[in-house]
């Protein structure tokens, strides 16, 4: 069996647009020490591939970071694969809010230095010394404490969809820019109770064993992330306290969990909370835009890009290797037109 894909993307996603069996999302990670990460993303490549699993999923020697999908007819064989590994038997899954459409169209499992860039570069540190998990039910008591300080470890363009009541939203391009900003940020803070979130867990998780390093006295992250929190909500019946959209790293871009739209339209301002990446691939910011923005530009962010994608292919390589700078956008960001 190949151990990399071979076929191309628009073939891919044709296959996958033409499959009309459910598909179930799935994220999951975990630190574990792996001594041969090479090897073990080959031998997990073959068995995923069998039973048609596609998404992303970084292997280092830290652990596996993974969001994928697959038929849903597969689970029973999924999990059985999955906890086949010593380290993975009791792995948390969590399954996606919505299942709108599939986010993936092929399998791609990369070997990393870590499984989420975070730039820190201290052999004392110990990411396995953790901050306390908090389950739905607990986060809403201690999130309605007004002496607790609530960071999303998200970024900027995450949290400005979608971010929990009362969140700290430092506003970084990168985790591994937050991680190096939170602990200046929030120095005089030390000795409050601090609860840090983010999607599925991995970025809360590793910044909590951080901010312990760094000598912030009581510290909590999410158990599962703002996915978990969500499915634990709807089975118990919870206040759900998250407002807005869940961004997702996939071809969906968000989820759904309140019928609130907290973000605005960066081209006219109106209300909007739909991400999307400039038609212009040459450009493919991404950026916030309404529907009657995106009819009147043609999914492009700016006159500019609406005028390029006219042009003949050609001519579209030649400005993109002459792309004139600054861009209207920076990954979200609205910056004024020069």
């Amino acid at each position: 069996m190949l151990l990399h894909n071979r076929v191309n993307r628009e073939e891919l996603k044709a296959r996958m647009l033409a499959d009309k069996r459910p598909y179930t999302t799935i994220s999951f990670y975990r630190y574990h020490p792996i001594d041969n990460p090479s090897l073990f993303r080959d031998s997990l490549y073959v068995s995923l591939k069998e039973i048609e699993v596609v998404g992303r999923i970084y292997v280092a020697e830290e652990g596996i970071n993974a969001q994928i999908a697959l038929p849903s007819e597969s689970m029973a064989a999924f999990e059985k694969a999955i906890r086949q590994v010593d380290f993975l038997h009791d792995v948390r899954l969590n399954t996606a809010i919505e299942e709108s459409q599939i986010g993936f169209y092929k399998l791609d499992i990369k070997v990393r230095p870590k499984i989420v860039a975070d730039g820190i570069d201290d052999p004392t540190f110990n990411p396995a010394d953790t901050g306390n998990y908090l389950e739905a039910e607990k986060w809403n008591r201690l999130l309605a404490d007004p002496s607790t300080v609530v960071i999303d470890m998200r970024n900027h363009y995450e949290s400005e969809v979608g971010r929990f009541e009362n969140a700290r939203c430092p506003q970084a391009d990168t985790f591994r820019d937050e991680l190096q900003g939170v602990i200046d940020e929030f120095e005089e803070e030390k000795d409050k109770r601090i609860l840090m979130y983010c999607t599925g867990g991995i970025r809360c998780e590793k910044a909590s064993a951080w901010m312990k390093h760094n000598g912030f006295n009581e510290v909590y992250h999410l158990k599962g992330g703002i996915i978990h929190y969500v499915n634990q909500v709807n089975e118990k019946g919870l206040d759900n306290k998250f407002h807005g959209v869940n961004f997702v790293f996939d071809q969906r871009l968000a989820e759904r969990v309140s019928n609130e739209i907290i973000a605005s339209c960066h081209q006219c301002g109106k209300p909007a909370d739909t991400h999307v990446n400039c038609a212009n691939t040459g450009c493919h910011i991404l950026f916030i835009q309404c529907p009657e923005c995106a009819a009147l530009l043609e999914g492009c962010c700016s006159e500019v890009c609406r005028s390029v994608i006219k042009l003949p292919l050609d001519e579209q390589i030649a400005w993109r290797k002459n792309r004139p700078k600054p861009a209207i956008f920076s990954k979200g960001r609205f910056q004024t037109p020069q």
